[in-house]
């Protein structure tokens, strides 16, 4: 299947990616939020002034669970209230889509985890070091998070024996990386993804993809060119996230999506 006429899905020849089973597993969606969060700071519009708990969204992150492996997606610069919030003391590794700040600025936080494994793209590995210097010296200072870079690319790979694959796709010119685990795929900060990459995520039981607002966007999907990819990749169930207070009030916007397609949430917990 193609889309026509979108100029947000760049067509190349197809690649086609075998689905791959996993164990027992889980999403909780720790941040729905885009790099403002809800409510903005200083706005009085009705979505930040909702009472609805499923109107506040902290910055853009999740945790996917297989078995008894721990998979951080993105480590924004609410981590600590994420993961306070809910009891996460252990991950088995951190999985970064890319280097701006709402979805790297928690990495300090990681302290108390503990040894940490973070896999990344190189230039999302170098920004970490560029900005966090004090972790990477050959004297640390005193209590500085310990992390293990580790250096990924267009290939699948494992990590404790769960394999990952890597998805491709462009953040206005920025390429991130989304990830499929199992029958779920994580895919946040897009604005164009091409037909190969769209043929990794045939098969998938959960799709997460970002749907920024209604008004078209420069760098991110806006809730139509969002709607459409969910519909080409036509995955049991749909879930946006990374959502501004420019999109709508969740009850008002929910009402108004096609059946399996659905607004996630901050603490929203999904078997897979």
């Amino acid at each position: 299947m193609e889309i026509k006429n979108t100029d947000f899905i760049n067509n190349k020849s197809n690649s086609l990616i075998p689905p791959f089973e996993g164990g027992r597993a889980n999403i909780t969606f720790l941040g729905t939020g885009t790099s403002t969060g809800v409510p903005q700071l200083g706005c009085k519009c009705p979505v930040c002034r909702s009472a609805s708990p499923k109107d506040k969204r902290l910055r853009n992150s999740a945790l996917v669970t297989v078995d008894d492996k721990r998979f951080l997606i993105d480590a924004g610069p609410d981590l600590r209230q994420q993961l306070i919030t809910n009891d996460i003391f252990h991950v088995t590794a951190i999985l970064l889509t890319h280097e701006h700040y709402d979805h790297v600025g928690g990495l300090d936080d990681v302290r108390p985890l503990g040894e940490t494994n973070i896999y990344a793209e190189a230039n999302v590995l170098e920004a970490i070091e560029r900005n966090m210097p004090y972790c990477f010296g050959v004297i640390k200072y005193p209590g500085v998070p310990k992390m293990n870079l580790h250096k990924v690319d267009m290939n699948p790979f494992q990590i404790q024996g769960v394999n990952i694959i890597p998805i491709r796709a462009m953040h206005a010119r920025l390429p991130v990386l989304g990830f499929r685990i199992g029958k779920l795929a994580y895919l946040t900060d897009v604005k164009s993804i091409d037909n190969t990459e769209l043929d990794k995520l045939r098969g998938l039981k959960v799709l997460v993809i970002n749907a920024l607002r209604k008004e078209e966007h420069i760098s991110h999907l806006s809730l139509s060119e969002a709607i459409a990819i969910a519909q080409h990749v036509n995955a049991e169930n749909t879930y946006f996230t990374h959502i501004s207070h420019h999109l709508g009030k969740h009850e008002d916007v929910s009402a108004e999506l096609p059946e399996n397609i659905h607004l996630a949430y901050d603490n929203l917990s999904i078997n897979f």
